[in-house]
């Protein structure tokens, strides 16, 4: 595979993972909130918490991309394996 590929995949990859752990950070706060917090907040109240998860969940699923990212990217070198997506054009000025 060439870099092009490579770099393509990765970033299907990365797609993939951070829409996972979106989507499990979204269920367990969903979980979480429905099992022992929605008991406590009365009925009218309750569609505000299913906001603020979303909006957690995207945050924490953010974080989490970072954190494997930069572990990934101390383990190998960008340079060999990918192709930089915005190349720079060669202008030279007289």
């Amino acid at each position: 595979m060439n870099k092009k590929v490579n770099t393509m995949l990765f970033i299907l990859g990365a797609t993939v993972f951070n829409i996972l752990v979106a989507l499990i950070c979204f269920v367990l706060l969903t979980v979480l909130y429905a099992r022992f917090i929605m008991e406590g907040i009365p009925e009218s109240g309750r569609s505000w918490g299913f906001a603020l998860i979303f909006i957690s969940s995207v945050a924490i699923s953010f974080l989490v991309y970072r954190v494997a990212l930069k572990f990934l990217l101390t383990k190998i070198q960008i340079e060999k394996y990918f192709d930089p997506i915005f190349a720079r054009k060669n202008i030279r000025r007289n």
